[in-house]
């Protein structure tokens, strides 16, 4: 990736400062300026001073009136936006402990009251965080999917949000050109399209042309005026999710807050999206077994990201899919082994944001199979899982596969220190399924009782405890939950013919070469592989890895020839 001093752009490259500062020199500046002029007047001819004194006095008073304005205006700003959720924080808090103390017989009129409460509250907030903006639009759509976690009508609430995302005036980004380049955007490109195609909580993206090549590419800009609020509005996430752990103890969300608190500042950092960027398309450029594209970065800072252009369809967009022969089993193959890649690959970088706004699919004509390209975008969050944990989820998910209860505990204590009580809660919560479920067959399709069963369950009190168990297990397996979570969704919105049977046996393939890495890495630290005793456990090793591969093969060539008869995959 090249720099922008490397194409001789810049002169200099002034560090970050706040716009507070910023004003504060300027005023400093001005000051030493007078100050020089005053004494190298006070050689040579005499001149009348009343005239001159007036008109500095003047300069000085008008410039501290704007200075002055400014800052009261943004401080005005920073009370009014601390003061809306201040005040409904209080609002919602106080509703809730008159909803549930309120006592009554019947059951379905609590339930009634209830419900009522949480769209009332959920309105108020909904009001909050568009008047807010800021981080609070990206906090608001991240609630809005975690349908496992809050109530209904909070939820539904906030979808709204998806898609109402700010877009930033082109005379905005201009200025945040000049500050950060030192030069104007004429400069760096040709055919700058001022309108955005596309807008999300935290940037926008513009289609222009290189300067010196012509090549086309996108440019992916911050959103400006998250500079001047972003420090004050992870305060009062903070600050909110602290007060309701306080009057709500058993319902701690205080974890959803320290997550974003930690992973926002990496996706604020587009110098760091881009070496992650150019990490996954290094890690990638072999990778037969799935035709991943990832946009070349060009150069990038901390709120400016240049790109290579390349467009697609959601994986959602299934009339283009169908239209353009493109098979949704192999999509959904495809997308399984990327992302088992990221987990299970050794050195591979974590991709912990794969919603459908990041992916694309394009037709590929130059290949017969497969004849599409998965594209992946924003590469601000990635994470690294460490080698062991990498092992121990892979023998989870073997238990998971081989409905074995037994090794599912164990290796669910050595992942995320559950107990005997809590695993139950989080074998749904990594599988997505009911727990009976996933003690009997994990492959076959959620059907519509299993679903309304869990949001029953939920509804039962088995809430509190997933509140509680997800503030308790460490980030990372928060990241691998949020990322299994994103690539169940994406699967199931394709509605592929053989359901999840096909991932489920590309996961235990991955699991599997996992666990035999690990079985000849123990066996090398013995000694050599020629040792007698060596070749045995060698042999076994490789026995029991060539029985599940020979297991899913035959499985695979059974479900082609139903496919290819006609027949939906065997659940």
């Amino acid at each position: 990736m090249k720099t922008l001093n490397s194409v001789g752009l810049f002169a200099s490259n002034a560090p970050w400062t706040c716009r507070r500062c910023l004003q504060k020199q300027k005023k400093t500046i001005s000051g030493a300026a007078s100050f020089t002029t005053k004494v190298s007047r006070g050689y040579g001819k005499k001149r009348r001073k009343t005239p001159v004194v007036l008109t500095a006095a003047t300069g000085t008073l008008g410039a501290g009136a704007l200075f002055f304005t400014d800052d009261v205006k943004h401080y005005y700003a920073a009370c009014e936006r601390t003061g809306r959720v201040v005040s409904t924080l209080a609002l919602c808090i106080n509703d809730y402990r008159v909803a549930l103390k309120r006592k009554t017989d019947d059951a379905q009129e609590s339930t009634s009251l209830l419900k009522a409460c949480h769209k009332r509250c959920a309105e108020r907030t909904l009001s909050v965080l568009e008047k807010n903006g800021s981080i609070f639009i990206k906090l608001g759509q991240h609630l809005s999917s975690m349908n496992y976690l809050l109530p209904l009508e909070w939820t539904e609430t906030f979808i709204p949000l998806q898609d109402k995302c700010p877009v930033s005036s082109y005379e905005s980004i201009e200025a945040m050109f000049i500050k950060d380049t030192g030069h104007p955007v004429a400069n760096l490109f040709d055919d700058f399209n001022k309108i955005p195609i596309g807008s999300a909580s935290l940037a926008q993206v513009h289609i222009a042309r290189m300067k010196e090549t012509g090549q086309k590419v996108a440019v992916k800009v911050q959103h400006p005026v998250l500079e001047e609020w972003v420090p004050l509005d992870m305060a009062l996430t903070r600050f909110t999710f602290a007060t309701l752990k306080r009057f709500f103890p058993d319902y701690d969300l205080e974890w959803l807050s320290k997550e974003m608190e930690f992973s926002l500042p990496h996706e604020l950092d587009f110098a760091e999206e881009s070496k992650n960027a150019l990490r996954a398309r290094e890690y990638f450029k072999d990778f037969r077994d799935a035709p991943l594209v990832i946009p070349d970065v060009k150069w990038g800072l901390k709120r400016i990201l240049v790109m290579e252009y390349i467009s697609g369809h959601r994986p959602d967009d299934l009339s283009y899919i169908d239209s353009n022969g493109i098979d949704r089993d192999e999509v959904s193959a495809a997308l399984s082994r990327i992302f088992n890649e990221m987990i299970f690959g050794e050195g591979a970088p974590l991709h912990c944001d794969p919603h459908g706004g990041n992916i694309a699919i394009r037709k590929n004509e130059t290949r017969r199979r497969p004849n599409f390209d998965i594209i992946l975008y924003d590469h601000g969050l990635y994470r690294d899982i460490p080698k062991q944990l990498k092992r121990d989820y892979a023998r989870l998910w073997l238990a998971v596969i081989d409905a074995d209860e037994a090794k599912m505990r164990k290796y669910a204590h050595e992942v995320a220190g559950i107990n005997d009580e809590q695993f139950p809660l989080f074998a749904s919560a990594i599988t997505g399924r009911d727990y009976r479920v996933v003690t009997s067959s994990i492959v076959s399709s959620r059907s519509d009782h299993e679903k309304d069963e869990i949001s029953g369950a939920m509804g039962d009190g088995m809430l509190l405890q997933l509140v509680q168990l997800l503030g308790q297990v460490p980030r990372i397996i928060l990241l691998i939950l949020k990322t299994n979570d994103l690539t169940r969704s994406l699967d199931e919105n394709l509605h592929t013919r053989q359901g999840p049977v096909r991932t489920f046996m590309i996961l235990a393939r991955y699991c599997s070469r996992t666990v035999f890495e690990e079985q000849l890495e123990i066996i090398g630290q013995r000694g050599s592989f020629l040792w007698p005793s060596n070749v045995f456990y060698l042999l076994k090793a490789w026995g029991s890895h060539m029985r599940v591969e020979a297991k899913l093969s035959s499985y695979e060539y059974y479900l082609y020839l139903r496919r290819a008869f006609g027949y939906e995959a065997a659940l």
